[in-house]
């Protein structure tokens, strides 16, 4: 008995062993429905919403602050694209991705153990999943991002830090899983192509939130908070709509006709967004500005996205010209009806733009483009269905970013000194600065 006992002992030890490598036992079955075109697609698709962060973002960001505090904001999104993607490789992924439990997956991807060459996510059967795993984290790395604009030219680099690994960790990768990865959202019918909720609405609310507990720049309503050089915001304006089309085409996960689709649709709204902004303030102001355009062409972006692959490339015109207005209304009233500094008005095109983009998915829905019928054909449920994603989704960022800010707050100081802010954060916080 007692040798039997070492043979099984001896036995069960590489197995055990293996069990606790990287790369060592697939957790979902091999292969191979792997197509070369929609691989293809989808590196060309994970490279362009990777550019979309760096160098889109950052400059678009950056173009938008003023001159002592654009190096500070590029090295936001840097560092957030260094960090997320270690996290998403070390267990974002998994957690977002593999299993489908109604609050989280599972850690059986940990350090993406158990990925081979062959193997395939249950999501995107046609691509390796090591590629559906990289396209995934560039949208967890954007999300993150995107918090940032909300807080310029005011919290510290150090307090930045935790709380983006706090968010990613604690906003993110559940409300990842609950639409996308076999969640209770998901299971619930409702529709997120390509991230309104997961991305726009989740970063626009925590924006908000963290705007408020972090407080209003110096000089807010009393000095010119100028940008310093729109020609970035513009290049980056370019470089995230073009992105874009990786962002929403890529989300059909496949060289496919319902890619093309989404692709239309995401160019027409943001070029009725950008219009439709240029005309509201040319109507006003008597003439369109720059800064206008362009928020308006991200306003269109950002909410198309959650219906490209649901709706006609006619819906994408429609929804285009709604962000326009809405998102100009949340940004000039709304913002001035409740005081807050929300620096690049994050909340304002992303949230509010996520959060309508939702709703017509709910009423522009298109059976026989995404499978799914909204109130213009008939389907009122699917309105109450959108309702109560955004709802979750707002509680859920809105909340946890407040609690986030408040521990990250016992640790670090999460703002500058007044002393820091006037000298600018390329100086204070990275000891650098343009000349």
């Amino acid at each position: 008995m007692g040798g039997l006992s070492c043979r099984a002992a001896k036995g069960a030890a590489p197995i055990l062993l293996a069990s606790l490598l990287p790369f060592a036992t697939p957790a979902f079955a091999g292969t191979s429905g792997i197509n070369a075109a929609d691989t293809a697609w989808m590196i060309v698709a994970t490279a362009l919403v990777l550019m979309m962060t760096l160098p889109g973002l950052a400059l678009f960001y950056s173009g938008m602050v003023r001159k002592k505090n654009v190096l500070a904001t590029m090295a936001q999104s840097l560092a957030t694209v260094a960090t997320v993607s270690i996290l998403w490789v070390a267990f974002g992924y998994s957690l977002a991705f593999v299993g489908d439990g109604p609050w989280l997956g599972t850690l059986d991807r940990w350090f993406l153990a158990g990925m081979t060459m062959d193997s395939v996510n249950p999501a995107a059967k046609t691509i390796p999943e090591a590629l559906f795993m990289l396209y995934q984290m560039t949208f967890a790395i954007i999300t993150v991002a995107l918090v940032a604009g909300a807080v310029a030219d005011r919290m510290r680099f150090s307090a930045y830090l935790l709380f983006s690994i706090g968010w990613f960790m604690f906003v993110y990768v559940p409300l990842a899983h609950w639409v996308w990865g076999g969640g209770f959202l998901g299971a619930a019918g409702v529709l997120d192509f390509a991230g309104g909720l997961v991305v726009h609405l989740s970063a626009g609310a925590g924006g908000l939130v963290a705007a408020r507990v972090i407080g209003r720049r110096h000089g807010y309503g009393t000095e010119n908070l100028s940008p310093f050089d729109l020609s970035l915001a513009v290049m980056g304006t370019g470089l995230l709509w073009v992105g874009w089309f990786g962002f929403n085409g890529g989300s059909a996960l496949g060289a496919n006709s319902r890619a093309v689709m989404a692709i239309a649709a995401t160019h027409l709204a943001a070029c009725a967004g950008a219009l439709t902004w240029g005309a509201v303030e040319w109507s006003i102001q008597r003439k369109p500005s720059v800064l206008g355009m362009i928020s308006g062409a991200v306003a269109g972006l950002g909410t198309i996205t959650p219906a490209s692959g649901f709706v006609a490339p006619w819906h994408g015109l429609l929804i285009g010209v709604i962000a326009g207005l809405v998102c100009f209304w949340a940004c000039t009233w709304l913002k001035r009806r409740f005081s807050y500094d929300d620096s690049l008005d994050v909340f304002g095109v992303h949230g509010v733009g996520g959060m309508t983009g939702i709703l017509l998915t709910g009423v522009f829905a298109t059976a026989s483009i995404g499978g799914a019928s909204g109130l213009l054909e008939g389907n009122s449920h699917l309105m109450l269905t959108q309702f109560y994603g955004v709802a979750v989704t707002l509680g859920w960022s809105a909340g946890m970013t407040y609690v986030l800010l408040k521990v990250v707050g016992l640790f670090v100081p999460i703002r500058v000194s007044l002393q820091q802010e006037l000298e600018g954060l390329d100086i204070s916080q990275h000891g650098e600065a343009l000349q």
